[in-house]
């Protein structure tokens, strides 16, 4: 090759270098300095600010006429969109239904009431009581019946002292701290100051003697701190000459802020109209009659509960609860215990249990009291099936009563509303309660032998409207099962069998 030819091929490639080296974009020539695939922004010097307006310059904008116009505008739409909604509250509160008042409630009708006659046979004493509060506490029982408690010889007066408490179930101190453990659960203390509970004749035939011992006891009494007095054969003690006096001594002193002091009486063998009627002489704040113990007849107990539901508040239901004996004296089935329960939870009046009749604790022979089983939540392996058996039974027995005393105490339809039968026959009762907007509870139980068929019905001048249907709130009956709907046209309950039905308020 010559060397001009060499000469030129250089030329070439140093042409094609300054080709690579021109910029990627534009035909023309590039800007001086620069580079391929560079480009050059120009960035003011200064940095731009928005101040936005100054005063004097929105105070210009704002007197425009257009500004003007639009705030009187807005102005306008909020008083008239707040007056439109004042009106709307207007008119739903007048138009929305009038709340019924709440009835007088006190304490002892919040139950249940529970007695515990034979403090040695339910705890060991005193001092057994005071550990045992906070399993009574646990089933929401709201008072305790204690006693009597006070020395006496059965029949013989001269022996009587009614502030004296029975060394053999503890001291004055032990009851106090009864109270004072009772008081701090929330639990009332009703005292039983029937003087000869020994013998035969509750009251020593009425002397003056000894009607004058019972005033001074319950002042002394009450002055410890017992929320009540409780008497037996009412009928008869209401009769004294110096009765107003006792009421005086305990229903003395009543106040709005101060918690009351219950009169309770206990009659046994009266008609329900009696029973009313002493309600109204005695003046008593609770009066326990055996109407259901007496009356086996579903169509005579609901008799007894139409004549009194009227003074639900001055009522106790109890199964046993006026001798006092076990519930399961008359239930005598696992099955009637729980019937029963459920029955005694929504009556119209206060529930009146005795000690272990939410276990089903059975009744022994002759006068002495059954000794209170404690092992309901207890671990014993060394139980045979039998054993654990009755133990289970026990258990079930316990959360039942425990479910209806929480469903009792927070619906007011069961806590203090109205009363309307619904169906009865021999073996069968059913009932309804209502209270204003609440939900309304249906109680059925029958307790014969054989199923029951029940058409539920009110007259249309009851002025309350049954629904077609119902919902199962709780059951015993294995073919209602919880929440599952119900015809109330025609119910079919099996033999010792109950159910509490539930439908709500439709304004």
């Amino acid at each position: 090759m010559s060397k001009d030819t060499e000469i030129d091929m250089e030329e070439v490639k140093l042409n094609e270098v300054d080709q690579e080296k021109q910029p990627m974009t534009g035909d023309g020539p590039s800007p001086a300095g620069e580079t391929n695939g560079s480009v050059k922004l120009k960035v003011p010097d200064d940095d731009v600010t928005f101040t936005g307006l100054s005063k004097e310059e929105l105070m210009k904008v704002a007197g425009t006429p257009g500004w003007v116009r639009t705030r009187w505008v807005l102005l306008v739409l909020f008083w008239l969109g707040w007056i439109g909604m004042l009106a709307g509250a207007i008119v739903i509160i007048v138009q929305a239904p009038r709340c019924k008042p709440i009835p007088e409630m006190n304490w002892w009708n919040e139950g249940p009431l529970y007695q515990i006659p034979d403090l040695e046979a339910f705890s060991g004493g005193m001092k057994g009581l005071e550990a045992k509060l906070d399993q009574l506490t646990q089933i929401k029982v709201k008072g305790l019946v204690l006693g009597p408690l006070h020395t006496v010889q059965a029949d013989y007066v001269e022996t009587l002292n009614l502030k004296k408490i029975n060394p053999l179930v503890g001291s004055d101190e032990d009851f106090e701290a009864v109270l004072t453990k009772a008081h701090k659960k929330s639990i009332s203390v009703i005292l039983d100051l029937t003087p000869n509970y020994k013998g035969s004749d509750p009251w020593f035939t009425g002397s003056n003697e000894v009607v004058e011992k019972l005033i001074d006891a319950a002042e002394h009494w009450i002055n410890l701190g017992v929320d009540g007095i409780k008497v037996s054969a009412l009928n008869i003690a209401s009769g004294f000459a110096d009765w107003p006096k006792l009421r005086a001594a305990v229903q003395g002193n009543r106040t709005e802020d101060a918690k009351k002091r219950a009169l309770m009486g206990v009659v046994a063998g009266i008609p329900a109209l009696q029973v009313s009627q002493l309600v109204n002489v005695s003046g008593v704040d609770l009066v326990v009659p055996d109407l259901l113990s007496t009356n086996v007849d579903g169509v005579e107990r609901i008799k007894a509960v139409d004549t009194l539901h009227s003074q639900q508040s001055s009522v106790g239901w109890g199964l046993g609860a006026s001798k006092p004996e076990p519930l399961s004296k008359v239930a005598t089935t696992p099955d009637l215990r729980h019937l029963y329960q459920l029955l005694l939870f929504t009556l119209p009046g206060t529930p009146v249990f005795t000690y272990g009749d939410e276990i089903g604790l059975l009744p022994v022979n002759g006068t002495e009291s059954p000794m209170m089983i404690w092992d309901t939540d207890a671990e014993s392996p060394n139980l045979d099936e039998a054993a654990k058996a009755k133990r289970t039974e026990r258990s079930n027995l316990r959360s039942w009563f425990k479910s209806l005393s929480e469903l009792r105490g927070k619906e007011r339809s069961l806590l203090h509303g109205d009363y309307y039968p619904l169906s009865s026959s021999n073996s069968s009762l059913a009932f309804l309660r209502v209270w204003d907007q609440s939900e309304r509870y249906i109680t059925v139980v029958n307790w014969g032998a054989k199923p029951s068929k029940l058409k539920l019905a009110l007259p249309p001048t009851e002025g309350v409207i049954l629904p077609e249907t119902a919902k199962v709130k709780l059951s015993t009956d294995d073919n209602l099962a919880m929440d599952s709907s119900v015809n109330l046209d025609m119910i079919t309950l099996g033999p010792e069998k109950a159910v509490i039905l539930q439908f709500p308020f439709t304004g």
